[in-house]
């Protein structure tokens, strides 16, 4: 040994032949999509990483994406269709053919086509083909369809495209080159990871500072300048106390505001009349200002008019108004939002607050950025300079996940607004598509008259209301919806509300349905507030008849999740690196604000297994049921090569759009528009699987109003239309619900709703409290308790996968190190978590970068043993835990969703606990008795006792 170690150092080839063949696709280890190189050896996978020509993460892969190749040979794996024999739950299951698959399906779909279209429900998870799966519920002809981002961040986005006319993360990011200041609020380390992590390193790098306001300070957080600890759910309060400072200290962008925003728009004052709040408009419906020159209204987007701001003004019919900027700066210089007054309940000092404040008006209008790019605004003004605020703010489902969630995002937007810091040099930026008008098209369908046997619905089940009049109502005002979306419920429910399918198709409200079709949204465990509850409602059966309340349940995942139990037919999905994917600008796009940019997915390998891609499912399912969309007239198969053929060849509204936008055109030159190209796949897979488009440099910055950005966007047909898109101070949308609640109009919310549409909808941004805080006695649950996802992780998938499971095989409960050593807590002891809905256990860890008032942990790494093929003892089924049975989906009261009252948003973070230690004799008694060990059906493949790649692939 010693002469080995004396001799020459020991030679290692760190460049190995690891591969024959090497292809191109896109990660879907999370939502961040990158681009990845898979390495072929011998046919099968030997290695991913990152592809250093992809705009999205140029090379950069985590630990996730490297990852892949252990969700692609996870023991977990589905291996062919299942059929249950058992009762639900039970896990008993026969393997049954594709044939035999397709044709229960298509009897259990066809009869209620026939029948009564939207009795059947169809719910979709983390899936990225919305664009694909919304068409296919409009073609079926049932209103019943939504994915998840209504218990995600229909929030965040409802909240930005209803004030902005986009929203942070995929539909903008901050200005990584040019801010000076950058605020994230509740962002995961999870989500766009790499960018995220790419942009933060060159602000670093720059000196820029880093403010993350997070009740909870891991990764980004980690990392940042100042940290503020905030509460949970004072999110809104905080940043309405900065907007009071900016107000008091008049440190607001007139001109920006006058120019870009409706803060000059006149707002009639009529106390108790129909018009009360609505904006005053000319007859042509244009909206007015008034002009402090002409001294009258002008319109007000008029390009040379110098409109008020403040001040009462009479108009020529005798009656009032006020610019809507007064309305705002009355409301938000009051003493209820001063920092003294608004510091305890957030749990930061008022010192903090000022200091913050002040910060940002130093950086917006003392260190302003100017770069030398002459451009035109809507009006046909040109200017020489592109002059911006450089505040930059990020945001992301920690301020969403809450009953006041969508007013906290519009007061972010507004706080932007305020500093003239919307798509500037150094600000947050849009990607396009965005940004569209606020509120953008389409109306949601699915009103009676929308609906009826075998026929489509006349648009998409999901959209954006601008009034009462677009709500989708039954004859009596009730919802027409099974998770009452887009009723008095939820009116800006734009996303859908997926966490109340299963309550309400249990109950029966407002009316029964068939089957609840489900992809990929593991419903049974991490993805369903009250888990517990909700496995009862998926067993419980009528007393009468002896059938499930919920008749019928299809189901299609790739992995033997808790959810596959409580299936009645198991459609096995492949892993993504087996199927044609398209990551859509119809859908969630891969932009950057410097331009539009979509990807595909190609089959690196061919399944091993007797399992088909949902997409293909869903083309088959379509033409066997004879739906218009995937149809001839002749009755043949409008898409007979499935997916691949529908992403070539699929167009809707114009037709010259579809799925991908690039290479369009039978010479495969166009982009954004064209006809349909039957090379564009290969195209797309030849540039390494994306297209991309660069914005010419006049039109970077000021998308809202930049002539040249919104002629290309209409041309591209992402716009209708290439006029200005007005940011929205005031939301007149909202106001026109809240006169409905006043009993104005002709469409009015029923009389135990009206209170509650005055209240929350409020045409300013408001703060109240979280509704499960204001229900419950803050007394007995003293402390607030949230999740978030580690970056290596992301949802339930990753903790089947063996190398991620190394770094988080369980997860402890993290507790302030104060409120540990209070209740004489140390690490690794047991503690009872207990809500006014139930009771768990966890193994505690104390630390101190947590606010004082909040206890948490990593999402969805606890797991029911027997799901995901782990072995006996796994840590994530002994010592991994959810909070989900603590969340209910409904408020204390048992009568209202546990959800935002605009948008329907689940409200995960609202959760109030309190905290006890316990023996770990104990602890074994109630997580023991929680849930009985699921077996896997026969057709998951026997897991070996060591997960070797290498040897699989051989």
């Amino acid at each position: 040994m010693l002469e080995k170690l004396a001799g020459a150092p020991e030679k290692v080839n760190t460049s190995p032949i690891i591969s024959d063949e090497v292809k191109t696709t896109t990660c879907y280890m999370c939502a961040c999509r990158c681009g990845i190189k898979v390495h072929l050896k011998d046919g099968g996978i030997r290695y991913i990483e990152g592809n250093k020509k992809h705009p999205v993460n140029k090379g950069v892969l985590c630990a996730k994406g490297s990852a892949g190749i252990m969700q692609h040979f996870s023991p977990a794996r589905l291996t062919k269709p299942l059929k249950r024999v058992g009762p639900r739950g039970s896990g008993e299951f026969e393997e049954i053919s594709w044939d035999e698959a397709m044709k229960t399906a298509t009897g259990w779909l066809s009869r209620i086509r026939n029948e009564d279209p939207k009795k059947l429900a169809f719910f979709t998870g983390r899936d990225q083909s919305q664009s694909l799966t919304g068409f296919w519920a409009q073609q079926f002809g049932t209103p019943n369809f939504a994915a998840h981002g209504g218990f995600c961040s229909v929030n965040m986005a409802a909240g930005g495209i209803y004030t902005v006319g986009g929203s942070f993360w995929e539909f903008g990011e901050p200005d990584w080159d040019h801010t000076k200041y950058m605020m994230m609020f509740g962002v995961a380390e999870d989500h766009d990871s790499n960018p995220i992590k790419t942009g933060l390193g060159k602000l670093k790098t720059r000196g820029a500072k880093v403010v993350a306001v997070n009740p909870v300070r891991t990764g980004y957080a980690a990392i940042a300048d100042e940290w503020i600890g905030i509460r949970p759910g004072t999110d809104g309060l905080f940043v309405l106390a900065i907007v009071h400072e900016l107000l008091k200290a008049d440190k607001v962008d007139l001109e920006y505001l006058a120019r870009y925003t409706n803060a000059s728009w006149l707002v009639r004052v009529a106390p108790g009349e129909a018009d009360d709040g609505l904006f005053v408009r000319d007859d042509d419906g244009a909206p007015l200002s008034w002009d402090r020159e002409a001294g009258g209204t002008v319109k007000a987007q008029s390009a040379d008019s110098n409109p008020a701001m403040v001040g009462e003004v009479t108009l020529p019919d005798g009656r009032k108004a006020v610019p809507s900027f007064h309305l705002m700066a009355d409301r938000y210089l009051a003493d209820e939002y001063a920092p003294d007054a608004v510091a305890e309940r957030c749990g930061i000092s008022a010192n903090q607050i000022r200091s913050i404040a002040a910060e940002l008006a130093d950086v917006a209008f003392e260190q302003t950025v100017t770069l030398d790019i002459p451009w035109t605004d809507w009006t046909g003004r040109k200017h020489d300079k592109m002059v911006g605020r450089p505040v930059a703010i990020h945001a992301m489902r920690g301020i969403s996940a809450h009953t006041n969630g969508f007013h906290t995002c519009r007061a972010l937007h507004l706080l932007q607004m305020v500093l003239g810091a919307v798509d500037t040099p150094g600000s947050f930026r849009y990607k396009p598509p965005f940004p569209r008008p606020a509120p953008p098209g389409p109306k949601p369908a699915g009103k009676p008259e929308h609906l009826g046997p075998n026929q489509p619905m006349p648009g998409p089940p999901l959209g954006f209301t601008a009034g009462p009049e677009d709500l989708l109502l039954d004859e009596n005002g009730g919802p027409m919806r099974i998770d009452h979306a887009y009723s008095w419920k939820a009116p800006l429910s734009a996303h859908g509300m997926m966490h109340m399918v299963i309550r309400n198709a249990w109950e029966g409200n407002p009316y029964k349905i068939d089957t609840l079709f489900m992809y990929m949204a593991n419903m049974g465990w991490n993805s369903s507030m009250n888990t517990d509850g909700t496995l009862d409602m998926l067993t419980d059966k009528d007393e009468e008849t002896g059938e499930y309340k919920i008749p019928r349940i299809i189901y299609s995942d790739a992995f033997w999740s808790e959810t596959i139990a409580y299936a009645d037919l198991v459609l096995p999905d492949t892993t993504y690196l087996e199927r044609w994917d398209a990551v859509s600008i119809l859908d969630r796009p891969i932009s950057s604000a410097h331009g539009p940019a979509d990807a595909i997915r190609q089959p690196v390998v061919k399944p091993d297994r007797d399992v088909k891609a949902f997409q293909e499912v869903v083309i088959d399912l379509g033409y066997r049921l004879g739906l218009p969309g995937f149809t001839n007239d002749d009755g043949t198969a409008k898409f007979p090569g499935g997916y691949p053929d529908y992403l070539t060849n699929h167009t809707r509204g114009a037709p010259d759009i579809g799925p991908l936008a690039g290479f369009r055109g039978a010479d495969g030159k166009g982009a954004g528009r064209g006809e349909p190209n039957p090379d564009q796949l290969q195209a797309y897979i030849d540039n390494d699987c994306f297209w991309s488009h660069e914005l010419d440099e006049s039109q970077l910055y000021f998308k809202h109003s930049n002539k040249d950005y919104l002629e290309w966007s209409a041309s591209m047909g992402f716009i209708p239309n290439a006029n200005q898109i007005v940011l929205q101070v005031y939301s007149e949308t909202l106001q026109k619900f809240r006169l409905a609640g006043q009993g104005h109009g002709d469409i009015l919310p029923p009389e135990e709703e009206r209170a509650r549409i005055v209240e929350y909808f409020d045409p300013l941004p408001i703060w109240y409290a979280p509704f499960e805080e204001a229900a419950v006695q803050t007394d007995e649950f003293p402390l607030h308790a949230i999740t978030q996802r580690p970056a290596a992780m992301y949802h339930s998938w990753g903790s089947q996968n063996a190398w991620l499971r190394q770094i988080h095989g369980s997860n402890p409960l993290f507790i302030p190190r104060a409120l540990g050593e209070k209740h004489g807590i140390e690490d690794g002891d047991w503690v009872r978590l207990t809500s006014h809905n139930g009771s768990i256990v966890a193994t505690a860890k104390l630390m101190e970068g947590v606010n004082i008032n909040t206890v948490w942990t990593w999402n969805a790494i606890g797991k029911r043993k027997g799901a995901w093929n782990l072995e006996e003892g796994a840590p994530e089924t002994n010592k991994g835990f959810l909070l989900n049975p603590l969340i209910s989906d409904l408020l204390p009261d048992k009568k209202t969703a546990n959800a935002d009252p605009v948008t329907g948003q689940a409200a995960w973070y609202d959760l109030r606990v309190r905290i006890e230690k316990v023996s770990a004799a104990e602890a074994e008694d109630m997580s023991t008795s929680r849930h009985t060990a699921l077996t896997p059906p026969k057709s998951v493949v026997d897991r070996p006792d060591i997960l070797r790649y290498g040897k699989k692939r051989a």
